[in-house]
């Protein structure tokens, strides 16, 4: 596939609705090339305002090797029903008389005492062209997002009955995910990014590592202008926090990352949704061109303006999840007249059909004389139909030649090869065409990271916070246990210390939590339609959290080391600063997994907190290892403070030779620390004579050897215990990998 980059001048005058709609239906032979389309697109907010500023000169990408011919696709859908099991909301009366019911009338219904069957879709039927915008309309819980979901194979298999068919053919889930897109209500965004950044990472996902950054930027630059985002392509999308694009920008911005490599079906779920009309208008003007640009648009709407109207070509009305109707919007007049209720003149047609089936579900006999008028109608309207097909339809080609053809000029810039047309008819599939992914593992690892990156360096008060915490407490234990000496109190206090310590590197990475929870549904979005592996996303996510990490443990391991007095010398802090390093990623991969469970930031902050508590209760500090009860012994080895408090205590104890308690020392906390020493030597003396050794004021009766056996942590070596805890960090990223796997099919069940 040959590309190339014409440069084109905007005219300042816009094309008007006459000028659309002829490009829009197309019925004659010269088809407009995407350069054509393209020249026209000028500044989008210009034709909704009248502003007569001149649109910058900008650049287009042709990606074909001539003048390319819009195909045809048809995307056909009949006899679409879904159902679904909900509960019923019971009374105590409502319990008896169930009971009192007779099976067989329960089972036929499809009924139990505590379940009914609701009907989401009923038996819908239509088709999409390319080059034409699909809408469907109809009330809050009519059915129209479900029925989006139908389409865009979001509803598990085997729960949707009915038939979605491309030219003919049933499309593999893979392949779907290739040719398609899939642009959600919300609007879902990394909000420091600007908008020329947010379309060049999607550029970097979806288009193949074959096509050049020159082009790639060409391609991104072209969508800014077809986009209308010119003005805004510098500004940062923006959050609660931060101000950055208008809402009508954001929902266009979520269309270009999602059409960045020209798909051949484009789902939209209430693009306009939360707009005012103008941008409203302005959303669906440039969903126009993509239809016109040779793609499949699909969307959901709740109530058009009459200005959205002219730029439909089909509408499906949905009432309960039945077609009420189908066909142009120009049909609408005539439909109604020959139904009983004209349009009266001046009303607009959208209201005036979304408000008598509103009030036609309110009476008696619902919508259920309309539903039939509607598909007497059909029957009567089917050859009228068939006539108005373009002339140059090519409908007749296989699913696989229409792709090839395609791709041949210029769709699918995904990486997709189209074959040579005398191979178009063999025997393998039309999946075969087009790659699972654009990218190899590498650069989506890449590309992920220096996004996250990009992102996070933009909010550097986020890990300000983070450090900050970590340094008030690593100061605060640093001054609170100044330089411990090597006494039983010194023991003690060490011991206390350390539990502190290795705790805290858990408790401070639970800031981890948010960060997925928040791109949770961004993850899922581009996953959904394989712009990366999610192993990449795993990957990725563990190496943008690791130099953060290092460098807080490198700050705390200083800050504490010299300060408590801990023992090793160099080597002994370079271990200290290895496994607090070991310790804040074990536990941010614990977090990361946790959030990948948990849908909300305060469950998840509560979960992490007991959790972490659990841990801390079990690692050995508050009681050792064999006094805990054999029916808790699993969590004490399951307890991720245990290693880490285990390799710290056995780096600071373990010289044998090194004296923590001397002599009169043996009894220091005990009731007899108080009692004068010369007592205390007399005592000595004493179990001198019972023991049958010579004990003093200077003899050593404990080391370091003897306190680690009193705590019981000699059964992995310091070594073992550091492994244990890196061990701990993969699983936990592994568990987090299967959780996205598992969690994130992203359909309906």
């Amino acid at each position: 596939m040959s590309s190339r980059i014409v440069a084109e001048d905007v005219p300042e005058s816009y094309f008007d609705f006459m000028e659309m709609d002829n490009l829009t239906h197309r019925r004659s032979g010269d088809m407009p090339t995407l350069g054509q389309l393209l020249k026209h697109v000028g500044d989008v907010r210009k034709e909704a305002t009248g502003d007569g500023s001149e649109t910058p000169v900008h650049h287009i990408v042709d990606v074909g090797t001539e003048s390319r011919s819009l195909l045809p696709f048809v995307l056909s859908f009949n006899n679409l029903t879904y159902s679904v099991k909900v509960r019923h909301k019971m009374s105590y009366s409502d319990v008896f008389s169930c009971c009192r019911r007779e099976s067989p009338v329960g089972e036929a219904s499809g009924e139990s005492v505590f379940t009914r069957t609701k009907t989401l879709l009923n038996d819908i039927t239509g088709e999409a062209r390319d080059g034409e915008i699909m809408a469907f309309l109809g009330a809050s819980g009519s059915g129209k997002s479900t029925l989006i979901d139908a389409l865009a194979n979001r509803i598990a298999k085997g729960k949707l009955k009915g038939s979605v068919k491309l030219n003919g053919e049933s499309v593999e889930s893979r392949l779907l995910k290739v040719i398609s897109a899939y642009v959600m209500q919300d609007d879902l965004l990394f909000p420091m990014l600007t908008v020329e950044e947010t379309l060049t990472f999607a550029a970097e996902f979806r288009l193949p590592r074959s096509l050049s950054k020159s082009k790639k930027n060409a391609r991104v630059q072209a969508l800014i202008d077809q986009l209308g985002l010119r003005n805004a392509a510098k500004t940062v999308i923006g959050d609660e926090g931060h101000r950055g694009v208008s809402g009508g920008e954001r929902r266009r911005v979520s269309i270009g990352i999602d059409i960045i490599h020209d798909p051949i079906v484009l789902f939209l779920d209430e693009p306009t949704s939360g707009l005012d009309s103008t941008s409203a208008f302005m959303v669906v003007k440039v969903l126009q061109r993509i239809a016109q640009s040779g793609s499949i648009v699909i969307m959901s709407i709740h109530q058009p303006s009459y200005r959205i109207l002219g730029l439909l070509d089909r509408m499906i009305f949905l009432s309960r999840g039945q077609t009420v109707y189908s066909g142009s919007p120009s049909q609408l007049p005539s439909y109604f007249a020959e139904f009983g209720h004209p349009i009266p003149e001046g009303d607009n047609r959208t209201e005036f059909a979304l408000d008598l089936i509103r009030e036609l579900e309110g009476s008696p006999g619902g919508t259920k004389s309309l539903v039939e008028f509607n598909k007497s109608w059909q029957s009567m309207t089917k050859l009228h139909h068939v006539e108005d097909l373009p002339q140059n339809s090519t409908s007749s080609l296989s699913l696989k030649e229409a792709i090839s053809a395609s791709i041949s000029k210029g769709k699918l810039v995904s990486g997709a090869t189209a074959t040579n047309n005398s191979n178009t008819r063999s025997s393998s599939s039309a999946a075969s065409m087009v790659p699972t992914y654009a990218n190899p593992f590498w650069i989506e690892l890449l590309t992920l990271s220096k996004r996250s990156i990009t992102n996070s360096r933009r909010m550097p008060e986020l890990f300000g916070i983070r450090l900050g915490a970590v340094m008030v407490t690593g100061f605060i234990l640093a001054t609170m246990f100044w330089q411990l000496d090597n006494t039983p109190k010194g023991v003690q206090e060490r011991l206390g210390f350390f539990a502190f310590a290795m705790s805290t590197t858990f408790y401070t990475t639970a800031d981890a939590l948010p960060v997925f929870i928040q791109e949770r549904y961004i993850f899922m979005r581009e996953t959904s339609h394989n712009a990366y592996r999610r192993w990449s996303y795993v990957i990725s996510h563990a190496l943008v959290a690791l130099p953060a990490l290092l460098f807080l443990s490198l700050g705390f391991a200083a800050l504490t080391f010299w300060a408590v007095g801990l023992d090793g010398g160099f080597s002994g802090f370079l271990f200290y600063f290895v496994i607090i390093f070991a310790s804040f990623w074990a536990g941010n991969s614990f977090v990361s997994f946790l959030s990948g469970v948990v849908p909300h930031v305060m469950l998840g902050y509560t979960i992490v907190v007991a959790i972490l508590a659990y841990f801390l209760l079990f690692s050995g500090f508050f009681i050792n290892r064999d006094r805990i009860p054999s029916y808790w012994i699993w969590f004490h080895y399951m307890s991720l403070v245990k290693y880490p408090y285990e390799a710290v205590l056995q780096n600071e104890f373990s010289d044998a030779v090194k004296c923590f308690v001397r002599g009169v020392q043996i009894f220091d906390n005990t009731p007899l620390a108080s009692v004068p020493d010369a007592l205390k030597l007399k005592l000595l003396d004493n179990m001198s004579e019972t023991l049958g050794m010579n004990i003093t004021a200077s003899t050593c009766l404990t080391t370091g050897t003897d306190l680690l056996k009193q705590n019981g942590v000699l059964d992995l070596s310091k070594w073992n215990c550091l492994w244990i805890t890196v061990a701990w960090g993969f699983f936990f990223r592994i568990l987090f990998y299967v959780v996205l796997l598992l969690g994130s099919k992203n359909k309906r069940s």
